[in-house]
């Protein structure tokens, strides 16, 4: 998946098109995700304790990873992600390979 939990996006496609936000959690499995700010349903909630009364609650609710971008950091602009594959000598001198996702319009590094 090419969104992880963290990242700043924008919604591209459906009625929230346009909002920016935080991803709160990712779900690869289903391939959704869930955007502070961006498809908010409300809930009738019924109280619990005293402590968490009951009400009309907002909620994000899940929507699916291909209608959003990830914002470049560095250029401040939507962007598609390539990976780009890092090789690197761990503690114990041994090569460790990673992946580092890499912004298509500037090339700036995303992790």
């Amino acid at each position: 998946m090419h969104v992880k939990t963290n990242d700043t996006v924008v919604v591209i496609s459906g009625k929230d098109k346009g909002k920016k936000g935080k991803v709160l959690a990712a779900f690869p499995k289903t391939g959704r995700v869930t955007v502070e700010g961006v498809a908010v349903a409300t809930k009738h909630q019924k109280a619990r304790t005293a402590m968490q009364p009951g009400g009309i609650i907002s909620k994000p609710m899940p929507i699916d990873a291909s209608n959003v971008m990830i914002v470049c950091p560095k250029c401040g602009k939507a962007t598609r992600v390539s990976r780009k594959v890092n090789a690197a000598t761990n503690d114990a001198g041994k090569k460790v390979r990673e992946m580092i996702r890499v912004c298509k319009k500037c090339g700036a590094e995303i992790d």
